[in-house]
């Protein structure tokens, strides 16, 4: 591969690699029911919606969820995956489609990955911060550490919760990358799949 092939697919890989993140930033914080008129919130609304709201006037949503939102994270992960593949000259519309749903999930779980993180060391830096990431962030996990808050409340003002969501979400990353590797995801193919790298 030449030093222009190279350069083309870390330019596809980071752009579309960002917007991915944004698309799915704004599903899952739709999921959460987290504040709209947060600064964050409404940056990643205007920067999505260009391509959304075309997408939402033929797809209908399902059960409360944005399914034109989703179809438009596979389509930016497909897009970026199939170009990249088209640089390195090897194309497989089929296999670029199922790698995109597996890098989608992957970088869905690194996203809830990198909120409980934050969420975990600012409960001990800035337990009472106000910051409009901070909250975006508690938000978001909050879906995922209630249920198991149910069955084991804090303990002497310690939630364990989190060490609960982090096993399942290590169990969830060891499936997409089994399943990656299954489909021939290895190797440099990794690299050109947002979500995988």
């Amino acid at each position: 591969m030449n030093a222009l092939s190279q350069i083309g697919i870390l330019v596809i890989t980071t752009l579309g690699g960002l917007y991915l993140l944004v698309v799915l930033l704004r599903f899952l914080l739709q999921v959460a029911r987290a504040d709209f008129y947060n600064p964050l919130s409404q940056f990643i609304a205007k920067a999505t919606n260009p391509l959304l709201l075309p997408l939402r006037r033929v797809i209908p949503g399902l059960f409360g969820l944005d399914i034109a939102c989703l179809v438009l994270a596979l389509g930016v992960q497909f897009a970026t995956v199939f170009l990249g593949m088209l640089l390195v000259g090897a194309i497989n519309p089929l296999l670029t489609l199922a790698w995109s749903a597996l890098g989608m999930i992957s970088m869905v779980i690194y996203i809830y990955f990198i909120c409980m993180i934050a969420m975990i060391i600012l409960s001990w830096v800035a337990p009472h911060t106000r910051h409009p990431a901070a909250m975006l962030a508690t938000q978001l996990i909050r879906p995922l550490c209630a249920p198991i808050q149910r069955f084991i409340p804090a303990m002497g003002g310690i939630d364990i919760s989190p060490i609960f969501v982090f096993l399942f979400l290590q169990v969830l990353r060891m499936l997409v990358e089994n399943g990656a590797a299954y489909l021939g995801a290895v190797g440099g193919i990794r690299n050109l799949i947002p979500g995988l790298m």
